[in-house]
């Protein structure tokens, strides 16, 4: 008999949900507005609705589910079913999520940090299928990650394992980081310092494709990467220069667990190989041999659909 799940990837501005079967499949899918400047208690309430649609949608009962899962981006306690705090979701503070849910529904919910549930998707249904030890980084606004290690999802003693972006680059003096510390690796390599970088080139007088390609709109690295696309060289060096800070940070993350994949996701890995390429190099360059040529750089395969799927393996993690 095929087992359902449903998983839920819950953003600042949409709410993703998904049936998922026992094969990783998605069978339905909707979104949602989260609508954080509502409250909270709103944006439940559009869940709990959500749910109720996706059942009557798919005419299934809650019998037939198996489990609920949630993916939020922030802190998460995942034994308690709470979400501690999301950043980027005001009003998403000591949050028992799992508990409102399964009062509603009484299925069982859990409930973890985004990049992990991508983790856990990419290892049994994308680019991770078959390893044992990788590391699915995601690279947007900030850097996040999630760790396999023999198989197992790592969480760590407080549920915050796999702050990569906030390894340190730099001892004193670096750029200043969203976490309130200075020289993170995500301060030095993410969305906002690509559009830094950009902004910086065009306040020097220089022209540039992305300035072209903006028409006078704010630049963005979505932007930055279609000028890179498009051939532009001061785009690409800037990928170049992204994809070097993070192999350099990789390289301690690899040094100390060995994995055999490092998979990149999130919105700036669609830049590719303008990324990948110096990632990759810097990393074996930087990275001890032994461990070093163990690990393969690559890019995620289950693109924004890896959110959901994972967060519907939360219940057999």
């Amino acid at each position: 008999m095929v087992k359902n799940r449903i998983g839920i990837d819950v953003g600042g501005t949409n709410v993703k949900l998904a049936l998922v079967n026992d094969k990783g499949q998605i069978k339905y899918s909707n979104s949602v507005p989260t609508r954080a400047e509502m409250g909270y208690e709103y944006t439940v309430e559009n869940i709990k609705q959500a749910i109720y649609d996706l059942l009557k949608e798919t005419k299934l009962d809650t019998k037939d589910i198996e489990g609920i899962g949630f993916g939020f981006p922030g802190q998460v306690d995942y034994k308690a079913g709470i979400v501690r705090n999301a950043p980027n979701i005001p009003g998403w503070v000591e949050v028992p999520i799992a508990k409102l849910i399964e009062d509603e529904f009484h299925i069982p919910t859990r409930v973890d940090n985004d990049v992990r549930c991508a983790a856990l998707g990419e290892l049994n249904y994308g680019a991770g299928k078959g390893c044992e030890n990788l590391i699915c980084i995601t690279v947007g606004t900030g850097i996040g990650s999630g760790l396999i290690i023999n198989g197992k999802l790592v969480r760590g003693a407080s549920n915050a394992a796999g702050e990569i972006g906030h390894i340190k680059l730099q001892m004193h003096g670096g750029p200043l980081c969203g976490c309130g510390d200075e020289g993170c690796l995500e301060a030095f390599a993410s969305g906002p310092s690509i559009v830094a970088m950009a902004e910086d080139y065009i306040k020097g007088g220089k022209s540039a494709k992305f300035r072209e390609i903006a028409n006078g709109a704010p630049i963005t690295p979505y932007i930055v990467c279609k000028a890179a696309n498009a051939g532009d060289p001061v785009a690409q060096r800037i990928f170049t220069i992204m994809g070097e800070y993070i192999g350099f940070g990789m390289a301690s993350v690899v040094n100390l667990l060995n994995p055999e994949k490092i998979i990149v996701g999130g919105g700036v890995a669609d830049a590719g190989d303008f990324l990948i390429n110096p990632l990759k190099e810097t990393l074996k360059k930087r990275a001890m041999k032994i461990a070093g040529s163990a690990v393969d750089v690559v890019p995620a395969e289950l693109g924004n659909t890896a959110g959901v799927i994972g967060a519907s393996l939360l219940i057999e993690s």
